[in-house]
């Protein structure tokens, strides 16, 4: 069932779910601490398939950025994999693969059976202006407040976002000395707490919010996108959100402040998320799939060793059978919202590589 409601701005007839939405998206962080059913231990004859993955990639001499799932044979474990990604995209929104030993591995090894595995999720897409295809999240120094700075370039927590991908992927290769725990949340089970305690400030996510490209601007686009936090569309609950953008499009003279009822309703999609929220300790070679749409995640401020730096690598994934999107979304995914081929900053002049090195 959904209702209609007429925006703040004016907007008309903007869909939302009439009721609490149920099913296995609906999760409370509390009843998954103690649970192990979101984590798949890899079994040593997955891991031999790995291997023999491996040896074929490198007998066939292909780039990281070259390799395919036809290229990446995984017989047995290749079938966990599409169920896995099935409970991604339409079941829990997440899973977290444990158990790759990456002291047996070179780097680039790693970095391989990495990408190998997320070709059984998704295609890779490019995720910043530069055409990288294989993300490195490190500290690089930079500025949490610089406009065209990204904070996972930081050692600052994140606050609760989602990429502009379907499905987004960690690999831990390198813990830090203290914090920088992962956190996610259900995007639905805010909604349904919204909707139960303020279903005013609910409705208002449902409106268009501007937001910041942070300096990476398609070509014939905006410097920021037009989008709904929620969106109710084709009967799903489908959410964007990165207050920390939302907030520096304001430095943009064509748009108007932030209203007091849009922030009051921003702090309340923040409160809800720390409260619900679900928190992992990741370990090196833990490899995390989380569906953008329905999941939002966040980082912990940390502390880097003296000697070592906290690295994962990640992966934007657009997964071949993914959700359809509402239209208000075509603005932030560059006019190109068809399932299988979507996702990813795509800037004149970028070529799409995988580099092995944090640049």
């Amino acid at each position: 069932m959904q209702v209609r409601v007429e925006a703040a701005s004016g907007n008309p007839g903007i869909a939302m779910p009439g009721g609490p939405i149920a099913g296995p998206a609906a999760w409370y962080g509390r009843d998954l601490e103690n649970s192990t059913a979101w984590i798949h231990q890899i079994s040593t004859q997955e891991l031999e398939e790995l291997d023999a993955a491996l040896d074929a990639v490198k007998a066939g001499n292909l780039d990281i950025a070259e390799i395919r799932r036809a290229d990446f044979a995984l017989p047995t474990f290749g079938k966990t994999l599409d169920a896995l990604r099935g409970d991604v995209l339409r079941g829990r929104g997440f899973v977290l693969l444990r158990g790759l030993p990456m002291d047996r591995y070179t780097f680039e090894e790693a970095a391989i059976l990495y990408w190998g595995v997320g070709c059984y999720f998704g295609s890779a897409v490019p995720q910043n202006a530069k055409g990288h295809l294989l993300g490195h999240v490190i500290d690089l120094g930079r500025d949490p407040q610089d406009t065209s700075a990204r904070i996972y370039q930081t050692t600052a927590r994140q606050t609760y976002h989602v990429d502009t991908c379907d499905i987004v992927s960690l690999l831990c290769v390198q813990k830090a000395k203290s914090g920088g725990l992962s956190s996610l949340v259900s995007a639905v089970t805010i909604f349904n707490e919204m909707a139960k305690r303020r279903p005013d400030l609910a409705a208002v996510l449902f409106d268009t919010f501007d937001a910041d490209r942070r300096d990476e601007v398609p070509p014939g686009r905006n410097p920021y996108y037009s989008a709904p936090v929620f969106s109710w569309h084709d009967g799903l609950l489908t959410t964007q959100f990165v207050r920390r953008y939302i907030e520096s499009a304001r430095r943009f003279s064509d748009l108007d402040p932030l209203t007091d009822v849009q922030i009051e309703a921003m702090d309340l999609f923040e409160k809800l998320a720390d409260e619900l929220c679900l928190f992992m300790d990741f370990e090196p070679g833990d490899m995390q799939f989380v569906h953008n749409h329905q999941i939002l995640h966040d980082r912990t401020e940390f502390e880097d060793f003296p000697d070592k730096k906290r690295h994962l690598l990640r992966l934007w994934l657009c997964p071949p059978d993914g959700r359809p999107l509402p239209p208000s979304f075509e603005d932030k995914y560059n006019g190109d919202i068809e399932i299988g081929n979507r996702g990813g900053m795509y800037i004149d002049g970028a070529t799409l590589h995988a580099p092995l090195e944090p640049v």
